[in-house]
């Protein structure tokens, strides 16, 4: 007999974690994807040494946690697969406007959406889908989605977005021809709103660059 696959839907929670507090005194708030094998609330370490009262970071939770090892003792977390891609990247940018509507972010505060290795694939497309109305967008050590066009980005260039991708020279994940055509696809994408950073380093959160963005 053949298998068939159905669809539900259903109401369900999910965590996130945050640092800091959103105070009158904030300037900035980010809103930052971890990269796969995190979780939220470790993944705040890289910015910690922002001032805790210019800045309030939001850390939303990968939905796909497992255990890291065979010890089953350290967990870490995926955004996505190639498994009902299409399904669950819808179902993450629901998340993420469910985050970002819970925190009532002020209109007064710098907006800044900041993606890490598997990460910047989740904020680009959350920002591409929702034209999420940012003052920087970061791309750390990751791939913006090939089915991603300058017109989803053309809201950026109206109100000068900064966009900013970061890698180090020596990462494992990024090929000198996979590096290339990043680059290729930033300037496609973003045109002259972008800037290309390198660090001397691998497949690594730079806390240095972090802390450069609002210095």
């Amino acid at each position: 007999m053949k298998s068939i696959e159905k669809q539900v839907d259903y109401r369900t929670s999910k965590s996130y974690s945050t640092l800091n507090q959103l105070t009158a005194k904030t300037k900035n708030v980010w809103i930052v994807c971890h990269g796969i094998g995190y979780l939220s609330r470790y993944f705040l370490k890289y910015f910690n040494e922002l001032s805790a009262e210019e800045n309030y970071i939001i850390a939303p939770q990968a939905p796909s946690k497992y255990y890291l090892t065979t010890q089953y003792k350290h967990i870490g977390a995926s955004w996505l697969t190639k498994e009902n891609t299409a399904n669950e990247i819808e179902n993450i940018c629901n998340y993420l406007d469910a985050v970002y509507a819970h925190e009532t972010i002020p209109k007064s505060c710098n907006l800044i959406v900041f993606g890490y290795s598997q990460g910047v694939s989740v904020a680009a497309r959350w920002v591409a889908k929702r034209k999420v109305s940012c003052q920087h967008l970061v791309f750390h050590s990751g791939s913006i989605p090939q089915e991603l066009t300058a017109a989803d980005f053309s809201f950026l260039r109206k109100q000068k977005t900064q966009v900013t991708a970061i890698v180090g020279d020596t990462d494992e994940y990024l090929t000198p021809e996979r590096l290339t055509i990043e680059i290729e696809k930033l300037t496609t994408l973003f045109g002259d709103l972008a800037k290309q950073r390198t660090f001397n380093g691998g497949h690594v959160v730079h806390k240095s660059f972090i802390n450069q963005l609002v210095s």
